[in-house]
């Protein structure tokens, strides 16, 4: 009996060991340098104990909510919930009988493909050229059919900076969301939508009534991970704009770069981590406890 209740958290140890050395032994680690004044050039030596200075710094700054802002905000609420709406849109254009009737569906799907192939990278700078105030083919095409006059710096301009870092997010990553929403609408029972046509059910009542419920867990979870996603993301504003113009762009994952290898403050670096993760885990307690379990309850 005693073998059998040990065989199973034996065979889990090795997972969990992994799973300890690559991320616990890292977050704790970066704990304790939260409450140190470790420098950059002064690794060797080490920081020295300051308790919760650098929290108080951070917390007290005025340009930390407005990282704060522009991170949950611009960077997370706006893109994810843009990917949402229409990576559903999209997911249930593919889904319809119109492409399938025209035979579109699969050279749609694959054309799909194309956005989630491109590494993020590649994608900021095909789209840092496209955006481009001189010579990108966006301004070229806006002043041909007479919408601008003069070239507009979209990654320069503070009225246009964040709509084009959205952009590229959004057309980076929407074909996950979609493709995800696509193979749950595959799985929605015929049958269902069948009774609910048979009952006098119209498109959208079926929509809403059918199709939308049975989409609800997928939903969910996408959400979750897209938050999860994109609330830590570093690479598209750091390398669409670094975030400029100026700071105007700044938010806490590039906040982190900033502080740790340009300004070489890697304890107060190390604060703003801990404060990224303490939102994360927050969100994901609440997340779960008041939405998800409710969903899938009502699906269950």
């Amino acid at each position: 009996m005693i073998r059998e209740r040990l065989f199973v958290p034996l065979m889990l140890s090795p997972i969990f060991f992994f799973l300890f050395f690559f991320y616990g032994y890292p977050t704790l680690y970066n704990l304790y340098n939260s409450f140190t004044d470790l420098n950059l050039l002064g690794m060797k030596t080490g920081g020295a104990f300051v308790g919760l200075k650098n929290y108080v710094q951070l917390l007290t700054s005025t340009d930390f909510y407005r990282v704060l802002w522009n991170t949950l905000f611009w960077l997370t609420a706006v893109s994810v919930g843009l990917r949402i709406v229409l990576g559903l849109l999209l997911a249930l254009l593919l889904n319809s009988a119109t492409l399938a009737r025209y035979r579109l569906a699969t050279v749609s799907r694959l054309l799909l493909l194309v956005p989630w192939a491109t590494p993020p990278i590649v994608a900021v700078v095909v789209w840092r050229w496209l955006l481009d105030g001189r010579q990108g083919i966006i301004n070229k095409s806006l002043q041909d059919i007479g919408l601008i006059d003069s070239p507009i710096a979209f990654l320069a301009n503070v009225d246009t900076v964040w709509p084009a870092i959205i952009t590229i997010i959004v057309w980076n990553t929407l074909p996950l969301v979609s493709l995800t929403f696509l193979a749950s609408l595959q799985s929605v029972p015929p049958e269902l939508l069948e009774a609910a046509e048979m009952d006098g059910a119209g498109p959208l009542q079926r929509l809403f009534h059918v199709t939308l419920p049975h989409l609800m867990p997928t939903i969910v979870v996408m959400t979750l991970l897209m938050v999860f996603w994109t609330f830590n993301n570093f690479v598209y504003v750091w390398l669409a704009t670094g975030a400029g113009p100026g700071l105007f762009t700044n938010v806490l994952a590039t906040e982190i770069y900033i502080k740790a290898f340009i300004d070489f403050e890697l304890g107060f670096s190390s604060s703003v981590g801990m404060v990224m993760a303490a939102m994360m885990a927050l969100f994901g307690i609440v997340y779960f406890r008041f939405v998800a379990m409710r969903e899938f309850r009502e699906i269950m």
